[in-house]
């Protein structure tokens, strides 16, 4: 029987993944034990003991950005948070430590590193984080998401994706998705999409340009998210929503999206190969720019800066872009070139080498 500890959490993008392997490692392990280490704060907190799994939390820990009085207190909180997770692994038996990235994989990291337990990383965006790139010092067995992502022992490996997408069949599901939508079956669908919490720019632009996304023949499936601050255009084909607990079928009932750059969403268009405009998150270290590149390279999107993602580049660009039957088409190909459906198999794949090595010495 083996006993993994999957550590990561925050985001949607650590913690999807991170589910997507435990499911299957629950699917095909019937005997293993999956624990999973996050904190009280992130996603993980609702997301893990909803889907079964126990939860281990541990103290959120970030790393010191400049002198202060918080960097005084980080290094004895951090030494307090290793000494947690090597408690778990020692009590609990775990034979291998996978991390997604995030707060509690440095610690997860170090405690498996002196604890002789097996280190495996996967990474989620094109440029690294912080956490990966150290735990990547301590491990050869590290997976990426994107081809080219600069951190030690890349293997490609793809993006773990949820059973409802990577089992997805667009035009078998079509029909339903139309349907529970309420989406006519003679237009084409135009899914706008900024993530749970929605995107303010994304969201006013996409609005305010409605009737000439409408008058072009298309009909919008704009999913605003929780925390949007704009109004239903009220026109027959264009469809608010503010949360959406279907992707699968969002993503069936999509010819095109115009959505934010996550490396999971743009993860999943690929694979699925929708076309889409994309629209970089102007905040953080650039990411998403860059998790863009490969599909913006196949020719599968279009990306554009937030600042310049304003109604007239809709109505002009967008609206030329949607009437041109053929480009879409030559979009969605370029796209699904770039797309992989496997990314969770070769994750268990990666995790299954490094259970077969030779462990790593502990540190005295």
């Amino acid at each position: 029987m083996t006993t993994y500890l999957l550590a990561g959490g925050g985001t949607a993008g650590h913690v999807n993944p991170l589910l997507a392997v435990a499911d299957r490692i629950r699917a095909t392990e019937a005997d293993a034990t999956v624990l999973v280490l996050g904190t009280a704060e992130g996603l993980e907190a609702r997301l893990v003991p909803t889907r079964g799994y126990e939860l281990i939390v541990v103290p959120r820990v970030p790393f010191p950005r400049r002198p202060n009085r918080a960097a005084l207190r980080f290094l004895p909180r951090f030494t307090a948070a290793v000494s947690a997770v090597a408690d778990v692994l020692r009590t609990r038996q775990v034979d291998v430590v996978v991390g997604f990235g995030g707060y509690v994989s440095t610690p997860a990291y170090l405690a498996a590193r002196r604890a002789g337990v097996p280190i495996v990383i996967h990474e989620a965006n094109a440029r690294p984080g912080l956490a990966n790139k150290l735990g990547a010092r301590l491990t050869r067995h590290v997976g990426v998401a994107f081809d080219g992502t600069p951190i030690r022992h890349a293997r490609f490996v793809g993006m773990p994706l949820r059973p409802e997408i990577e089992e997805l069949d667009r035009s078998a599901r079509r029909v339903e998705a139309l349907g529970f939508f309420t989406l006519a079956p003679d237009r084409p669908v135009l899914l706008v999409t900024g993530g749970s919490l929605g995107a303010r720019r994304l969201n006013s632009t996409m609005v305010d340009a409605a009737p000439a996304l409408v008058a072009a023949g298309w009909q919008v499936l704009h999913i605003t998210g929780l925390k949007a601050e704009v109004v239903d255009p009220g026109l027959p084909d264009y469809h608010l929503v503010a949360y959406c607990d279907r992707m699968d079928l969002a993503l069936a009932a999509a010819d095109f999206a115009v959505t934010r750059a996550g490396a999971a969403t743009v993860s999943e268009l690929c694979a699925l190969g929708i076309p889409a405009v994309y629209v970089p998150y102007p905040v953080g270290n650039g990411e998403q720019r860059f998790n863009a590149s490969p599909v913006l390279a196949a020719g599968g999107g279009v990306l554009i800066d937030d600042k310049d993602f304003v109604p007239a580049w809709v109505q002009g660009e967008l609206v030329t872009l949607l009437g041109d039957r053929a480009q879409l088409a030559a979009m969605g190909q370029g796209a699904a070139s770039v797309g992989a459906r496997d990314g969770t198999a070769r994750m268990l794949d990666l995790i299954h080498g490094a259970l077969a090595s030779p462990r790593e010495r502990p540190h005295a």
